[in-house]
This record gives C-alpha cells, structure tokens and sequence, in this order.
C-alpha cells in the first residue's frame, strides 16, 4: 500500500461520525441471507474474543464497550407470515468498582 492510500484510509476514518455515550442511535438495514450471516459472524467473533464491539459504516462508527449478562431473546411468530425475530441485548461495561467493606 502506498502513502498515499494509508493517507486517503486514515481521512476517510476521520471523517466518520463517531457515536458516543449520551446520544441516541438507530440505522436499519436490509440485507440478503449472506451478507447478514456474514455480519452475525464478525459480529460473534467480536463477541468472543474482545470485550468491546466497534460497528463501522462509511459515515459512522459505533465503539461499545460490552458487559455481562448478554440477553438473547428469539421469537418465532408462527402465524400468517411466519417470522423469526432474534435480538441480542448486550449491556453496557461500567468502570465502577464496588465500595470497600471494613
């Protein structure tokens, strides 16, 4: 890669929104069965060996320092048009340490 592609890569990352904590988010996709899998698979991989998510579109980027207890909730609504819904419901980390015991 030459200089001025690590250039051109390091403006393009600057110029991205970065969402912080105390602002409200939603971005709503439509996407095929590959390109989700796909998603769900970096996203998983994030999940496994990180303790923090980075979501990076070409206009945003969403750092997200994760915490435990991770919720998955999936509902299947069998009726009419059948339709699965999974949601990943992962809490923030705080940095708060518990008080001292004496």
């Amino acid at each position: 890669m030459t200089d001025n592609q690590d250039t051109t890569e390091e403006a393009e990352e600057t110029e991205r929104t970065i969402i912080k904590s105390g602002r409200e988010f939603e971005k709503e996709y439509r996407l095929d069965a590959t390109e989700a899998g796909e998603f769900l698979i970096r996203l998983g991989e994030q999940l496994r060996d990180d303790d923090e998510l980075r979501i990076v579109d070409e206009k945003w980027e969403l750092p997200f320092a994760f915490g435990e207890p991770i919720e998955l909730e999936i509902d299947f609504d069998g009726v009419g048009d059948p339709e699965l819904e999974i949601e990943l419901e992962l809490p923030g980390r705080t940095d708060q340490k518990g008080p001292d015991v004496r």
